[in-house]
């Protein structure tokens, strides 16, 4: 039997394997797109430990709040077409729920929780997930807060998930979108650990054109400089993105204060692949 472009096309959208383990697959099962997919969840289970060693920095990050408690996870795959897929984002948004309801400790106590959805371990999940989609899966992070609280996703790229001593629906919004836009590090200012403080003064003293001024002058300026980096990485000393005229801390004074927040970019930190996968799957195409 003929297999079609368009055949490749259905089977991948259904499990986001790859082209060539698409089109193998319904070569194998003489187009046969359901035994297709059993053939590449055979595959992929088969091949799963090979998968871990391959670079994995596309994905989610997703959260889920319920009852006073949230989670925020993060979930890495290969390719952004995979992060894309229908059953990839079920799984992840599905993953951060369970972490509410099951408030794992630590990543192990994840991988060996019972998932009562999927009806099986979360390890378990994760590659019956790899078998289905044929790359790479791992869940890469995961944190949880409590109180009153509040999160915004963007584009599953962007992840915050904040806490605040009173709920206020639409406050609470304006500032996790303001902390998803500007990135601060610490919610204020007796949080930044004195080694970071250190590690700028030491860098700003170093600087070219401070070499030639006076010890006391440099040091005056250094530590202007320093207190700017400082303000920039607090949340309640930014700009607010909606009024910069105001301060954080000015716009939410006396209606609530920001107990803590998680702020995570999607594959921050992580090597990246190199190749280009659209490039990849053409050469594909012509063999």
């Amino acid at each position: 039997m003929e297999i079609t472009a368009a055949m490749v096309k259905d089977l991948r959208e259904k499990t986001g394997a790859g082209f060539m383990d698409s089109k193998k697959a319904l070569e194998q099962c003489d187009g046969d797109i359901e035994k297709a997919m059993e053939f590449l969840r055979q595959k992929g289970i088969a091949s799963a430990e090979k998968k871990q060693n391959r670079i994995a920095a596309e994905g989610l990050v997703a959260t889920y709040i319920e009852n006073g408690t949230g989670a925020i996870v993060e979930v890495n795959c290969e390719t952004d077409f995979v992060a894309k897929n229908d059953d990839f984002k079920t799984f992840v948004n599905g993953l951060a729920k369970h972490i509410v309801l099951t408030q794992p400790k630590d990543m192990d106590a994840l991988n060996s929780s019972f998932c009562s959805v999927c009806n099986m371990k979360i390890e378990d999940a994760v590659k019956d997930k790899i078998a289905t989609i044929g790359e790479k899966i791992s869940i890469r992070r995961f944190e949880i807060l409590n109180g009153n609280l509040a999160t915004y996703v963007h584009n599953g790229k962007i992840g915050v998930l904040i806490s605040a001593s009173a709920q206020d629906e639409v406050l609470l919004k304006d500032i996790a979108l303001h902390i998803a836009s500007s990135a601060p590090e610490f919610v204020s200012r007796n949080q930044i650990p004195q080694e970071v403080i250190d590690e700028e003064t030491r860098i700003e003293m170093g600087k070219e054109d401070l070499a030639k001024k006076p010890e006391n002058i440099r040091a005056k300026i250094v530590e202007g400089r320093v207190n700017k980096l400082m303000a920039q990485k607090c949340l309640l000393e930014q700009p607010f993105v909606k009024n910069p005229d105001q301060t954080v801390e000015q716009h939410i004074a006396g209606k609530l204060e920001i107990k803590a927040f998680v702020r995570w970019t999607l594959g921050e930190g992580l090597e990246k692949r190199q190749d280009n996968f659209a490039e990849e799957v053409m050469n594909q195409m012509v063999k």
